[in-house]
Formats: C-alpha cells, structure tokens, sequence
C-alpha cells in the first residue's frame, strides 16, 4: 500500500503525574529530514526515536514535538548552583551601594535567576521515562502512519483513473496511427494525378515516398515504450514500498515518450490526444510529489 508524505499523530500518556505528549506530523520532501524538539533531559533519546520513526517511514520532513509535565516526587532531583547563586548576590550588593538603592535581596529573587535552581532527571528515573515515554509514542506513530496510508489510498484510487485514461488513448492513437500510412498513399496519389493531369502514377517513386514518409512519422516504438511505462506505473501502485521516486522518473519517460509522439504524428486527432495525455500526466506528475 502506497503512503502519502503527509500526515499527523498526537499520543499521550499519564501515570502518577507525570505526563507525556508527542505529536508527529510530515510533509513532502526529497528526502528524510527529521527534527526534534523536547526537554533536554530527553536528548538521551534522540537516536532511539530517530531509529523507530526510520523504521516505519522512508522519506517525507517529518517534525517530532515531546514535552513532558513531571508533577510527581519521583524521576527528579532539583538542585541549586550555590556558586552561582554567591556571585549574584554579590554583584547585587554591589550595585545596590553603587546606586544607594535598599539592599532586599531574599532567597526567593536569587532561586529565580539563571541557572541558579536546576531541575534534573534522577540517574535511575532514564529507565522509566523512556518506557513511559514510548508509551505516547507509539500511540501517536501509530496514529501517524494510518494517516498517511489512509491519505495513500486516496491518492492510489486517483493515480489509477487518471493513468487508465492515458492508456486508453494510447491504445486510440495506436489505432489511429496504422491507418496513417495508408491515407497518405491515397492522397499522395490523388495530389500527384491533380498536379500532372495523368493517371500515370510512377509506382517506384510513389514507394519511395512512401517509405520515407512511414519512417518519419511512425510512432509503434515510442508507443511501445509507453504501454510499457504504464505497465511498470500500474505494477508500482501495487507495492507496499517507497516508490515516490521511481514514479516521477516514469511520469519523466511517459511525458518524453508522448512529446515524440506529438512531433512526429502528422494528424489532427493524434495532436489533441497528445495533449490529453501531457495534461493528465501533469496531474499525475502533482500527486506522485505526496508519495512516499
């Protein structure tokens, strides 16, 4: 089954006050870009996290956003910087004899300041944050990934009309293209009769002509290169894989294929399919930019 590119999941897990948000969401990119933002206490984490997401998802920017509320006594430690903490007080008291300002400076001020109170994981909390952590991870991975296979669905249904509409006509321009030859030997030798005023028609000349005309305007091998680039499309919307990349060089070799076909293709009805097919080929060529 194919994946969109984009999508969006959000997972939460609550135990003994402590709580765990974790919202994912992607959109299109060449490649795999993924950033994260949570607590530095987390950043232990990173690589883990990266791992699972690389696991499920081959290319798309994808966003991850952790943050977590830690309202119990366990799994932290608050420490102060006392140092820290010296050295303002005493740039504080030096600017209050500076400006004859009155000295208040209480503890509460001083817990406010930079770097003064540190709130940090406990050594052996690591363990049950992570195992808490995932809980909402997955919870929202889960929900992320059915996003974009749900939205895959959808793009797959409209990637079949439109690729089916392209080889109908393909298989119309191929009708039309075998009768070409013919038509122009009857107007060839109609045209040839007028100009002369005989009905003495040179026959190895007209057959020269013929020929070099056939061979200008045939179109069997890049309709043959077509159908096959059809096939090989319609047999990638089977694959439950990456395949965003390998159907945008297709839709590059279908659009090349069918502009030959526009140039060579002497005829009225073969030009107006042409730039059907180009049109529709344009549409797919949008949607294949959500694949995965």
């Amino acid at each position: 089954m194919i994946k969109s590119m984009t999508g969006f999941g959000r997972g939460i897990y609550e135990n003994e006050g402590r709580e765990y948000i974790v919202e994912i969401k992607s959109v299109n990119n060449r490649f795999n870009d993924i950033n994260i933002k949570m607590p530095r206490n987390f950043n232990y984490l990173e690589e883990k996290i990266k791992k699972e997401i690389l696991s499920s998802v081959s290319r798309g920017k994808i966003d991850v956003f952790i943050t977590f509320t830690n309202n119990s006594d366990k799994c932290k430690n608050i420490s102060i910087n006392t140092e820290i903490a010296k050295r303002y007080i005493e740039e504080l008291k030096k600017l209050a004899d500076e400006t004859n300002i009155v000295n208040n400076i209480n503890v509460i001020d001083i817990s406010k300041l930079p770097d003064v109170l540190n709130i940090k994981l406990e050594e052996d909390a690591e363990e049950i944050i992570e195992k808490e952590l995932f809980v909402a991870f997955k919870e929202a991975m889960n929900s992320f990934i059915d996003m974009r296979t749900k939205e895959g669905s959808k793009i797959k249904l409209d990637l079949e009309n439109r690729i089916n509409l392209i080889s109908k006509k393909v298989e119309e321009i191929s009708s039309i293209s075998t009768g070409l030859v013919s038509e122009y030997i009857v107007k060839l030798e109609s045209r040839i009769k007028e100009l002369l005023k005989t009905d003495v028609v040179d026959e190895a000349r007209l057959a020269q002509e013929v020929v070099i005309y056939s061979d200008k305007c045939s179109v069997e091998e890049e309709l043959t290169r077509l159908k096959s680039h059809i096939s090989q499309f319609l047999g990638l919307l089977e694959q439950d894989k990456a395949i965003g990349k390998k159907m945008d060089f297709l839709i590059q070799e279908m659009n090349r294929e069918t502009n030959t076909i526009g140039s060579k293709a002497n005829n009225l009805e073969i030009t107006d399919m042409v730039v059907d097919i180009k049109t529709e080929l344009e549409n797919i060529r949008e949607q294949v930019q959500n694949i995965e």
